[in-house]
């Protein structure tokens, strides 16, 4: 069951239905690992997921609640583990790549920003915040944060973010107003998840103006 309304790659059911646990488990490292991942849509595929555990869903079919609640968060925590590892061997170099369609300045200074307010804490809260999620785990390891406390959030926030996000998708996806709109509700995650997006987006630009 597509969700009409939302390209392919947004999609969650789409997703789900082609490419399967494996796939939701490799977009959700790439998300918050690897620079490439950081379009992809890891908070609405997580509770997409979550309705699929509860049976939202007719004719999809993933996994277990128990088993989405481990499997998620060991691939978000080993994203954020080789997030690291790249920032702490390629360094600054990473982040001065050339602008292309897909690389953009304001994703960095967006996470920047974002880093020197919050400091460590960062590697949780900014799972909650996409494009931020991604490109924070490599800035850490660039600028040589202990190992030891990056490990420490990365875990909290890889099981807050992952298993949160799941399991509360399987929650609402059991209310019987949820579960019997559940296209509607899964397109409005999707515009839920690009808010933030779109709202730091906003500030970096207006910070770039000012400067």
């Amino acid at each position: 069951m597509a969700i009409e309304a939302a390209p392919a790659f947004l999609d969650s059911t789409h997703l789900l239905n082609t490419f399967g646990l494996v796939g939701l488990l490799a977009i959700i490292f790439a998300e918050t690992g690897l620079l490439v991942g950081f379009f992809l849509p890891g908070d609405s595929l997580l509770f997409t997921a979550g309705m699929v555990a509860a049976g939202g869903f007719a004719g999809v079919t993933l996994a277990p609640l128990w088993v989405l609640l481990i499997l998620l968060p060991l691939a978000a925590i080993a994203g954020n583990l080789v997030g690291y590892w790249i920032g702490h061997r390629a360094g600054p170099a990473v982040f001065k790549r050339e602008q292309s369609r897909f690389f953009k300045a304001e994703y960095v200074e967006q996470a920047n920003a974002f880093f020197t307010r919050h400091g460590a804490r960062t590697i949780v809260l900014a799972r909650f915040v996409p494009i931020v999620r991604t490109f924070a785990t490599v800035m850490a390891g660039a600028s040589r944060m202990d190992l030891r406390v990056y490990v420490l959030y990365s875990v909290i926030g890889g099981v807050l973010w992952a298993a949160g996000v799941t399991a509360l998708g399987y929650w609402l996806g059991q209310v019987d107003v949820i579960h019997d709109n559940i296209e509607l509700f899964a397109i409005g995650v999707v515009v839920l998840s690009l808010i933030p997006v779109a709202f730091e987006l906003l500030r970096a630009r207006r910070r770039n103006s000012a400067a």
